[in-house]
């Protein structure tokens, strides 16, 4: 089973990433939304990687324009899916939004086509029932600036096929990620066990007025020697997914609802999500934590 097509479904920061860095390394890839307006950001975000893989890859003009011309976009699900052999969902992390989309995918998708989540913080048997074939879909979950933090965690659920995992696997190393298995389900991964916490404790020590997001992060980063806190990877990983996570956990800690609310009416409102928009904890593109003086 090999894959040669790939469809990113939802062309937000990550989608937009996945979609690029496939199509880097040579794979046919379909880009879908639900308007054409999220598409245009898709395509703005994609001009905006190539410069990026220019800086940090040392790839040329030709390449990263090449990688470009590979990806096609699209508002229609049936006309994004036909054919192709992976599609990967990145569409907001909330359990009612996925369900309703695979409940839509299932119908027009090929009955060969592999689906995979990446999902943060759900579980993909949570999924696997609406997606009407669970011995084809799994989860594969990447961390953002996926050009560089270059790791694709797969994950199966006990009912994925030992095919579809390798073959899964065997596409992660084929985009040049690093690939991780996990053969048991774990809610967050490797990646996100351990960084969901730490971002979360974060949050209610500024929610509960214990300290500000820069002393926060001045003290992470002196006492381990950290590059950046917790406040400036979540200004990376955007402030629309721990929003989501947080609301996902407000199901059995009303306690989250609060720390989301205070990202709603601080951050998201005020159209402040972090570095994509130029604003979250920091201003970009010289937040103050790159600052010889920040840790003084």
């Amino acid at each position: 089973m090999d894959i040669k097509t790939v469809t990113v479904c939802g062309s937000g920061v990550l989608g937009s990433q996945i979609a690029y860095q496939t199509a880097f390394h040579g794979f046919d890839v379909r880009v879908y939304d639900i308007n054409d307006e999220a598409l245009e950001k898709g395509r703005a975000t994609a001009q905006k990687l190539q410069g990026r893989y220019q800086q940090d890859l040392q790839a040329t003009p030709e390449q990263t324009q090449a990688a470009a011309d590979r990806i096609h976009f699209s508002t229609d699900l049936a006309t994004a899916v036909e054919g192709v052999d992976l599609v990967i969902e990145a569409i907001p992390e909330n359990i009612a939004v996925k369900k309703m989309f695979y409940a839509q995918l299932r119908q027009v998708a090929d009955a060969n086509t592999i689906f995979a989540t990446n999902t943060s913080t759900l579980l993909p048997s949570e999924l696997m029932e609406d997606t009407g074939r669970p011995e084809k879909f799994l989860a594969l979950h990447f961390a953002n600036q996926i050009w560089i933090n270059n790791t694709a965690e797969i994950m199966r659920t006990p009912r994925t096929s030992d095919e579809v995992f390798e073959t899964v696997v065997q596409f992660a190393q084929d985009i040049g990620m690093l690939a991780l298995p996990l053969h048991k389900e774990q809610a967050g991964y490797i990646l996100n066990t351990l960084l969901v916490p730490l971002l979360g404790a974060a949050l209610e020590l500024v929610v509960k007025g214990v300290a500000d997001p820069q002393t926060v992060d001045k003290t992470w980063m002196i006492a381990t020697g950290a590059p950046r806190g917790p406040f400036a990877f979540l200004d990376v990983i955007g402030l629309t997914t721990p929003y989501n996570i947080n609301m996902n956990a407000a199901r059995e800690n009303p306690e989250r609802a609060v720390v989301a609310q205070y990202l709603k009416e601080n951050y998201i409102d005020q159209g402040k999500f972090g570095v994509a928009t130029g604003e979250g904890f920091y201003k970009y593109p010289n937040p103050a934590y790159l600052r010889d003086d920040f840790l003084k």
